[in-house]
């Protein structure tokens, strides 16, 4: 090869390496926080509340001393997770963390961040209910999944209520007698065994 086409290869190759190189260079390794504004919050409204949403199910979110506290179960029921977060009028930023139901060592739970937005659509007659709409992210990233819930009229929040219990978390299923739930025979089953011999 001659010099002049090893400078040309040396060219190309620099043109198509040099956006790649720039994009990794700018990042510095660490996702970004999206730039999103806090706006008031509509008239009356809080953010205490469950919000349903079709895969993540209802979220439940109540305020503890100006930190936003919530909990979701996930419609298919194979996770539930916690979030904690500081709200800015219309703007909630959070962290949060989400266990897999009967799993255990490091691939049990995920973390992240996440924001939300709440709104309220403007109608004239007909009452919309609120919404919050936002993203996830995992790790140190807030961006990435989009999580959109509805405000649910007449409950309660009630965190707890979305926790696996014992046998759940454990991920067992208890053996037992198909009425009783205990493993054993009731005596009702036991004199039928005899008739039948």
């Amino acid at each position: 090869m001659t010099s002049r086409t090893l400078k040309r290869i040396a060219l190309v190759l620099g043109l198509v390496l040099m956006p790649a190189a720039a994009t990794v260079g700018c990042g510095g390794g660490k996702p970004k926080t999206p730039l999103i504004t806090a706006g008031e919050m509509p008239e009356g409204a809080t953010w205490k509340g469950v919000y349903y949403s079709p895969i993540y199910g209802n979220l439940h979110l109540v305020e503890d001393g100006g930190d936003i506290k919530g909990a979701w179960r996930t419609v298919a029921g194979d996770s539930w997770g916690e979030l904690t977060g500081k709200a800015d009028g219309n703007l909630l930023r959070y962290e949060w963390v989400e266990h897999r139901i009967g799993m255990v060592g490091p691939s049990a739970d995920r973390t992240g961040h996440g924001y939300f937005k709440y709104s309220r659509k403007p109608t004239e007659g007909i009452k919309e209910p609120d919404k919050i709409e936002g993203e996830w992210g995992l790790g140190d990233s807030e961006t990435g999944n989009a999580w959109k819930a509805t405000r649910q009229t007449n409950m309660e929040p009630e965190p707890k209520s979305v926790k696996p219990d014992e046998v759940e978390s454990a991920g067992s299923v208890q053996a037992g007698g198909w009425d009783s739930g205990s493993g054993k025979d009731s005596d009702e089953d036991k004199d039928k065994d005899k008739e039948e011999d």
